[in-house]
């Protein structure tokens, strides 16, 4: 930040290659969530459809292009300049691009509450990092997330527990799939077919964990 006390940054400057601009992380905001999506074909995802566990309310803005957005199953026609408040954490939601290019900004944060950042942040971050082989950089990103975030860690220890299968350390792997599945036991199905532990899979402490179904 400079002496101004302000920073300034563009969407598309700050846009990753799967279209993921990290806004609040960008600027080490810590009042809300803030990040935007941008699709770069018409009939492409621009909001994966989801709902907000967190308990946070959300107000989408499509501030370039043109999206239909389905709310608890409605369907809206948005184009640029378009607002989408989804009170209910609960409702799923999600938007499909109907113009190339189309960008959603989109804030959130739960209501009476202090804001805390969501680890899907460093998930997103860390994911590509796997689809390159670079299992030594993940790991060292997540074990500092760790540190980081104080809510919602489970599938950090589960993508955790992942690299750490595949660079052969296995006391670790599992001891973070069991901290994982702890909090998040509907993460189970997704061990038993997850290729980060193929590795792993014939060791007795693997099935102890997830079961045999």
């Amino acid at each position: 930040m400079g002496e101004q006390g302000y920073t300034t940054a563009t969407i598309a400057a700050l846009a990753l290659p799967d279209g993921w601009s990290p806004i609040r992380r960008t600027f080490g905001i810590e009042a809300f969530g803030v990040n935007a999506w941008t699709a770069g074909e018409a009939g492409a995802v621009v909001i994966q459809e989801h709902d907000e566990s967190s308990g946070h309310e959300e107000l989408y803005v499509v501030v370039g292009g043109h999206a239909t957005f389905t709310v608890g199953g409605d369907e809206l026609d948005a184009p640029a300049g378009t607002l989408v408040f989804v009170r209910d954490p609960k409702a799923k939601r999600g938007a499909v691009a109907t113009e190339p290019g189309t960008t959603v900004l989109v804030v959130g944060a739960k209501p009476g509450e202090p804001f805390h950042p969501m680890p899907w942040e460093v998930n997103a971050e860390v994911l590509p990092l796997f689809g390159e082989g670079r299992y030594a950089e993940a790991k060292a990103r997540l074990v500092e997330a760790l540190e980081e975030y104080e809510v919602e860690r489970g599938v950090l220890f589960f993508n955790l527990a992942c690299a750490e299968a595949r660079l052969g350390e296995t006391d670790p792997a599992f001891e973070h799939l069991a901290a994982a599945l702890d909090e998040r036991p509907d993460l189970r199905e997704a061990a038993r077919t997850d290729d980060d532990f193929e590795g792993v899979r014939d060791d007795p402490r693997f099935a102890e964990l997830i079961g045999t179904g």
